[in-house]
């Protein structure tokens, strides 16, 4: 009897100590941030932020997170243990894939696929190509869900099916942790209305044009591998996203497209884009108010405007952008290499921004500040207020010019452009003649460049 009090005692001791430390557990603010990591974010989807784990200053906290994965069964955390794979077929719903309207087929299977809780797969086939109108992909789903597109989705070119939405083709709204692959391609079929474009034919009225592929307040995505062409006006918007990765995608438009931007960064924060060609008649890359902590790397970028951080500050908002590095790209043929513009009248800035390892090869204006942008018929008012432009580095960026001003830094009178660095540039006008800076209001410092500021 006395065994038997002294074996219920110890078993009470050893209970009544693991509760004691999954509370405080609790209490430490490691675990919030493993509680992240069950709840549903991916860290194979962010090696980097698992290098930074393994590597750096965190790398002690590995070995707390098996035990919160172990307490997670107490029912704190709701994780997917299932081992098995749905996969979701559109053509199960009755998608033909043979020209006639497919959409409901799509909602359809995305209603099932969302719905669903474990590995979920919603697959495109391959060899066909599905017509579809708008349509709203809602969030958040029960599972973390994977989209293979392996056959081609082709956009209405009836203009009267975006009467609801002239904004949006295809918009996936909420939706995390979120893997979008597959080789396939989105064609945004958008002759139809580069045609009725005030760009092209001043004498028609100015409206809008669907985005092809939109991504909208979503976090945890990787997007890859997919032919993204002819887009209606921007081919891929990330709009108020959280840790996104996009990578070995092809965006491509003819030169003459208008506003046809490939890859479009705004009110997003944590982003990579990387691996990726991009040639269209707008910018490659545009980044715009609302963004922090964007990283474009390996960029082939043809033709088209040039990777942009605006434009900034039109009817006179404020804006921010901070924290974007360009590194490794080449630019051929554009009308611009990198810019930075903003509108006068604006306030706000845009600052710690860096530009490296770039090639130009027959670039328009290579490296451009221009703090009095005008993309519109009438001159622009003067205005004394303007988005600051500050804290940018430019580095080991070599090419030529197809202009004769290789460097031209066009800055506000009265918010001059502040902490400009130059480090390794060399940059001449294509067919070897000699290229120039032209260099107003812009405080800055220079060295191994050419041309210079007079």
């Amino acid at each position: 009897m006395a065994l038997q009090i002294r074996q219920l005692i110890q078993h009470f001791i050893i209970v009544f100590s693991l509760f004691s430390r999954y509370n405080a557990l609790k209490e430490d603010p490691r675990y919030n941030y493993y509680k992240e990591v069950v709840a549903g974010y991916d860290p194979q989807a962010y090696p980097s932020y698992v290098s930074n784990l393994e590597d750096g200053e965190f790398k002690d906290l590995i070995r707390p997170s098996a035990e919160v994965l172990s307490l997670s069964r107490l029912g704190e955390v709701d994780i997917i243990t299932s081992t098995s794979t749905k996969t979701v077929n559109v053509d199960d719903f009755g998608a033909t894939g043979d020209g006639d309207d497919d959409t409901q087929a799509f909602e359809e299977a995305w209603k099932e696929a969302c719905s669903s809780k474990g590995t979920v797969v919603l697959e495109v086939p391959e060899g066909k190509s599905y017509l579809l109108r708008p349509v709203r992909f809602s969030g958040p789903c029960k599972s973390n869900l994977t989209i293979q597109i392996y056959g081609t989705i082709e956009a209405s070119d009836d203009r009267s099916d975006y009467k609801e939405d002239s904004r949006h083709w295809l918009i996936f709204d909420s939706v995390h942790n979120l893997l979008v692959e597959g080789g396939g391609n989105i064609n945004g079929n958008g002759k139809i209305w580069w045609q009725n474009s005030c760009k092209l034919n001043k004498d028609l009225p100015c409206k809008d044009a669907p985005t092809a592929l939109t991504f909208y307040k979503s976090k945890n995505l990787v997007v890859k591998d997919l032919n993204i062409q002819d887009a209606q006006k921007i081919h891929v918007s990330f709009d108020k996203c959280t840790n996104v990765q996009a990578s070995n995608l092809t965006v491509t438009a003819p030169e003459k497209s208008p506003n046809t931007d490939g890859i479009h960064v705004t009110h997003t924060q944590n982003i990579q884009i990387t691996n990726s060609v991009i040639g269209t008649g707008d910018d490659c890359i545009s980044i715009v108010s609302g963004s922090q902590n964007v990283q474009a790397m390996d960029i082939s970028c043809g033709p088209g405007h040039g990777i942009s951080i605006g434009s900034l500050g039109s009817r006179n908002s404020r804006a921010y952008v901070s924290g974007v590095t360009v590194d490794r790209a080449k630019l051929s043929g554009t009308t611009n290499g990198v810019r930075i513009k903003t509108w006068q009248g604006g306030s706000g800035s845009a600052s710690n921004i860096k530009f490296q390892n770039i090639e130009m090869v027959n670039v328009t204006n290579p490296i451009i500040i221009n703090q009095n942008y005008c993309d519109q018929d009438k001159p622009c008012k003067e205005q004394s207020s303007a988005v600051q432009v500050k804290n940018v580095l430019y580095k080991n960026i070599k090419g030529t010019s197809a202009s004769e001003v290789a460097i031209k830094f066009d800055c506000s009178e009265s918010h001059p452009c502040q902490g400009i660095v130059l480090q390794n540039v060399y940059l001449q006008e294509q067919g070897h003649e000699t290229a120039k800076a032209i260099c107003n209001n812009v405080k800055l410092s220079e060295e191994d460049v050419f041309p210079q500021c007079p």
